[in-house]
């Protein structure tokens, strides 16, 4: 992984088609990354819950599901929308040419 003005290269963008989301790991931080039409977003893959790998649920529009115990989060804002007081954090990413990258140093 490249490091280049403070963020990390995580992704290729082709990688991770729209409506689909992934699992990848930081200086031993894992990240729940998603393509929500186009636009990539990234949150702490570990569900407040019970644990469980964000990264390895659904995402449906902007809410990614935990796969083991239907717990969503929004990966724009964090929040859960049956109580917005449980979140997730958000972890600021962006594109660079075909790199998707994520900010660091990541504090979770």
């Amino acid at each position: 992984m490249d490091s280049y003005d403070g963020y990390v290269t995580v992704a290729q963008a082709d990688d991770i088609p729209p409506g689909a989301c992934r699992t990848v790991e930081v200086d031993g931080i894992f990240l729940a990354l998603s393509n929500v039409d186009g636009t990539f977003r990234a949150v702490d893959n570990t569900c407040p819950h019970a644990g469980g790998p964000l990264g390895e649920g659904c995402l449906e529009g902007e809410l990614i599901e935990c796969p083991w115990h239907g717990w969503r989060f929004n990966v724009r804002t964090g929040e859960r929308p049956e109580n917005p007081e449980i979140r997730v954090t958000c972890v600021e990413v962006r594109v660079l040419g075909t790199n998707v990258q994520v900010k660091v140093p990541l504090t979770l």
